[in-house]
């Protein structure tokens, strides 16, 4: 332990010299300012910072590209509450209750509950992930292929949990966004599925079109069959400021903090379950085992906390198999990786003996990089709630503009801003009939993650199924899938049988 926070604290030297520092806050901005673009995301900021880090050392290198992707897990939640459009697929579950408590009049309070979770989120997953380095780093050495597609089942199914209405609709929504996923060619076998002969579907729909359609127009022409103010806000909007929780109302939700914590840390060192897994499966443990669970997608505090924690979380999970086995976590650190490569460094546990100053440096960035984005965020959200004065018309367009370069952004494909346009039908038709969005948005993410992960399990051990219920970590997650399954059905079965009796009113 001495020797860690020796270690440590030579670390935080390393990133309070000025250069780094500097490069630290910038990556912080990039981070925000790009999560905020649906369809540009951190993984495209990242990716479009690479290329200016070559002339830097490798420290200030990954010091840079680390401080966006945390920020970014963090800057979409302003779009997400405000505009209902999520920056990142893992901030499509803050549109449930983030959105509502907007509707509410309560947008910079619904702000202010993320930051604080995304403040205790990134300083406790740091230290425990810095402190539990090496014995995560060897747990998750021994995850094979079956390992990774029954924590992505697990992950779909959480999403039959966020189902309020109905269970059928929320299948049916599933099974179309899984259905999606299968479109252009088979990456493992090469074959063309359901493309009907059309160059266009080759190479596939991807699920930025998915979110940003589905959710963005599809909110757009929602709106379109509403009532269209064209006045500005009221006097209530323009007198909105940020407002924090007070320290009761932080503790009275310090299980739902708890359970969110450990989930995003402990998923998160996991390869493959990147923030979108931690995200939904947060939430939908929170629908479960939440003291107001009925009451989740209405506008409280513990459907943003839950997510918002849990994403955060999981950057530093996302660390630790990248410097201890030189394995990615997640798109970004697949970039990071490559940044690595490129100075000539190769991550692995030999880092922290042949780099050990870099490998330190780059574990405190994580502490004074949560503490700089919430700095940044406290004085970002009292530029962004003054959005709330814009008029409606005018907030449709920028919404409208918002969707048509992120969507044109992500592959630079013109069909794209087209496919946006289907799914924002697409999305009308859902809201318009009572269908879920976030199953068809999870299958189109998470289908791919789990075919790919299905088909190198039957591949290696020749379409042996039950290698999936014989390995302990794979058997316990499709096990919780299948509880996630059938826990609301059963519930609501009991519910029928044994309805509860309302309380008289006075």
């Amino acid at each position: 332990m001495d020797t860690l926070v020796h270690d440590l604290g030579i670390g935080f030297a390393h990133v309070f010299v000025a250069w780094n520092l500097l490069m630290l806050t910038i990556g912080l901005l990039i981070g925000m300012a790009v999560s905020i673009m649906p369809g540009l995301g951190l993984v495209m900021g990242i990716v479009l910072t690479l290329p200016f880090t070559y002339s830097m050392d490798i420290e200030s290198a990954i010091i840079l590209l680390t401080a966006i992707y945390i920020a970014g897990t963090y800057g979409g939640c302003f779009t997400a509450i405000l505009y209902k459009i999520p920056g990142e697929p893992s901030d499509v579950p803050l549109l449930w209750d983030g959105y509502r408590m907007n509707l509410k009049g309560e947008a910079a309070k619904a702000l202010g509950w993320a930051l604080v979770a995304a403040l205790i989120g990134g300083l406790v997953s740091s230290g425990v992930m810095v402190s539990l380095a090496g014995p995560f780093a060897k747990f998750a050495l021994t995850f094979d292929s079956p390992d990774y597609f029954a924590i992505i089942v697990l992950g779909l199914a959480t999403v039959v949990c966020l189902a309020t209405s109905s269970l059928a609709h929320a299948f049916i929504s599933l099974f179309f966004g899984l259905i999606i996923a299968t479109i252009g060619i088979d990456s493992t076998y090469g074959a063309e599925r359901f493309t009907f002969g059309q160059p266009l579907l080759s190479g596939g729909i991807n699920y930025i079109t998915v979110l940003v359609g589905a959710y963005g127009l599809g909110e757009v022409f929602t709106r379109f069959g509403r009532t269209l103010k064209i006045d500005a806000t009221d006097e209530k909007s323009n007198r909105v400021r940020t407002r924090f929780p007070t320290w009761r109302e932080i503790w009275a939700l310090r299980q739902t903090i708890s359970r969110s914590t450990v989930i995003g840390t402990v998923l998160g060192v996991v390869p493959g379950a990147g923030a979108v897994i931690t995200s939904f499966v947060s939430y939908g443990i929170e629908r479960q085992y939440c003291k107001r669970r009925k009451d989740l997608g209405s506008g409280i505090p513990e459907g943003i906390v839950a997510p918002q924690i849990a994403s955060t979380a999981s950057v530093a999970g996302h660390m630790v198999p990248l410097l201890a086995l030189g394995i990615p976590g997640s798109g970004a650190t697949a970039v990071i990786l490559g940044a690595f490569l490129l100075h000539g460094v190769q991550p692995g546990p030999q880092i922290f003996v042949t780099h050990p100053d870099t490998a330190y440096a780059i574990l405190a960035s994580l502490f004074v990089g949560v503490v700089g984005m919430c700095v940044i965020g406290f004085f970002w959200i009292r530029l962004v709630v003054k959005v709330l004065t814009i008029p409606q018309p005018i907030i449709i367009a920028i919404v409208v503009l918002f969707c048509i370069v992120g969507a044109y952004a992500e592959r630079n494909n013109i069909a794209d801003v087209g496919m946006i346009l289907v799914f924002g039908v697409v999305g009308y038709l859902f809201d318009r009939y009572g269908f879920p969005i976030a199953p068809m948005v999870l299958g189109t993410i998470l289908g791919p993650l789990a075919e790919s992960s299905f088909l190198r399990s039957m591949i290696r051990y020749e379409n042996d199924w039950t290698i999936f219920f014989r390995r302990p970590m794979s058997c316990t997650m499709l096990v919780l899938a299948i509880i996630a399954f059938a826990f609301p059905l059963v519930s609501r079965i009991s519910q029928r049988r044994y309805p509860t009796v309302a309380a008289p009113t006075a």
